[in-house]
């Protein structure tokens, strides 16, 4: 080749490289096009979803990490006699105790909490409540000791009761300290209810089967009562601290007595009385402060309000009062009851409904729809009779007891025209007039 036809050759190779790194550019392009099209995203984007560009990433997991940390709504419920609503839990209540001397109540739920609330806040606008945390754990079931000092646990993985002792701190607040070792494990079957006596003598612990445990406070089993119920659905230590008491598959309420000698040791556990009535089985039952009353539920459609102020020991049977209709009880709803510290009131739960009766008449004087966004957990009055507890849901409904002043204000009204002095008038007068103005100023005072 001559040295005058070098250079025309390089520029020929030069431009055919060229050509060829275009043609090349335009198929790759072609490429990355049909893999976008096919994948639905960048090519350049990696499979799990987030572009190799920082600052998109990061802003696509903030917007993933909030999407995830969003809590469930919580259930939105307003009536003229909600006197408040407790919310601190961020899982759903299982159950609540208020303390014997009416200062504080206490829940317990499934996001491994147990909250103690200050019962003079209810009527305020901020609720404040203490925490104390259950280690690996949660509470399915809560009560207070008598001298409110303490309190007790049912624990939903263990099995098993945890003591949880209360010590005031200078600031007034309270630090919760559980006992280096909890109870043994006696239960074969899934624990329904917990309970102290008054006395501070014995726990009581029932499972779903047959079985009713009564313990000493040390975590010793001091009695095993088999029900002979098929199963248990409720079971209750009186406020006395002196019976036990259980119901389930059959159509009574079993009532036993835990008998303890002068000097405070433990005898034996007897059976005292029964409550025979019902056609259907006992869904539930309850006392009222003083023990001389209870009420039972059950699935025959019935409530039946009882005299239990009995001689139990010379055989004689508790009375029946009154008898009314719950129709609701008849269904496969969970059904809760709970009687008033005076036994005026009847509050029956059905699902997320409340239905409040007088027992005097056996009429509904209230009913409360769609409470909770879960089935009611648990339904209790306060101490004093002014509220009444429910919880199903992450939220504690606290209703004005509408039903008990107006009982009041029927009963202040019989003791005057029989009051034979003018300061037994005066006080009966006073008391009237404070029951008539508290329903004035709730909007509930029948004319």
């Amino acid at each position: 080749m001559e040295l005058s036809q070098i250079p025309e050759f390089m520029g020929l190779s030069v431009l055919l490289g060229l050509l060829a790194l275009m043609a090349t550019a335009a198929v790759a392009r072609g490429w990355l096009r049909a893999e976008e099209e096919r994948s639905g995203r960048p090519a350049c984007q990696k499979a799990n979803g987030f572009p190799p560009d920082k600052s998109s990433g990061s802003k696509k997991q903030k917007q993933y990490q909030r999407i995830r940390k969003e809590k469930p709504q919580q259930h939105n419920f307003t009536h003229r006699l909600l006197a408040a609503a407790l919310k601190s839990h961020s899982g759903n209540i299982s159950c609540m105790d208020f303390s014997s001397n009416g200062k504080y109540l206490a829940t317990c739920a499934d996001d491994r909490t147990i909250r103690i609330w200050s019962t003079k806040d209810f009527l305020q606008r901020e609720h404040r409540s203490m925490r104390a945390n259950v280690e690996l754990d949660h509470a399915t079931l809560v009560r207070f000791s008598p001298d409110c000092r303490a309190f007790i646990v049912w624990l939903a993985n263990g099995d098993t009761l945890r003591v949880f002792k209360m010590t005031k701190r200078e600031d007034g607040g309270y630090t919760f300290t559980a006992t280096p070792e909890d109870f043994p494990k006696k239960h074969k079957a899934p624990v329904i209810d917990i309970g102290i006596a008054n006395t501070g003598k014995f726990i009581m612990t029932a499972s779903s089967d047959t079985t009713v445990l009564i313990w000493s406070l040390k975590g010793q089993v001091l009695s095993t009562i088999n029900t002979n119920q098929m199963n248990n659905t409720h079971a209750a230590v009186s406020p006395c601290g002196r019976f036990v008491a259980s119901c389930g598959f059959t159509p009574d309420v079993k009532v036993w007595e835990v008998c303890f000698g002068k000097k405070g040791e433990f005898q034996e556990v007897v059976r005292a009385f029964e409550l025979k009535g019902h056609s259907a089985a006992v869904r539930s039952f309850a006392f009222s402060n003083d023990s001389r009353r209870m009420a039972s539920v059950s699935k025959d459609g019935t409530w039946k309000l009882w005299d239990t102020d009995v001689e139990y020991k010379k055989q004689q049977d508790p009375y029946l009062l009154r008898t009314g209709r719950f129709e609701e009880a008849v269904g496969a709803a969970p059904c809760r009851l709970a009687l008033s510290p005076d036994a005026q009131v009847l509050a029956l739960a059905s699902g997320s409904s409340i239905h409040l009766y007088n027992t005097r008449r056996g009429e509904k004087e209230e009913c409360f729809e769609r409470v909770h966004g879960e089935c009611i957990t648990d339904l209790s009055f306060d101490i004093t009779g002014r509220f009444l507890a429910s919880c199903g849901d992450r939220a504690v409904r606290l209703f004005h007891n509408t039903p008990g002043h107006r009982a009041m204000v029927e009963e202040m009204q019989g003791h005057l025209k029989r009051a034979s002095n003018d300061s037994t008038r005066q006080r009966l007068q006073q008391k009237l007039t404070q029951a008539q103005e508290t329903l004035k100023s709730l909007g509930a005072l029948k004319k």
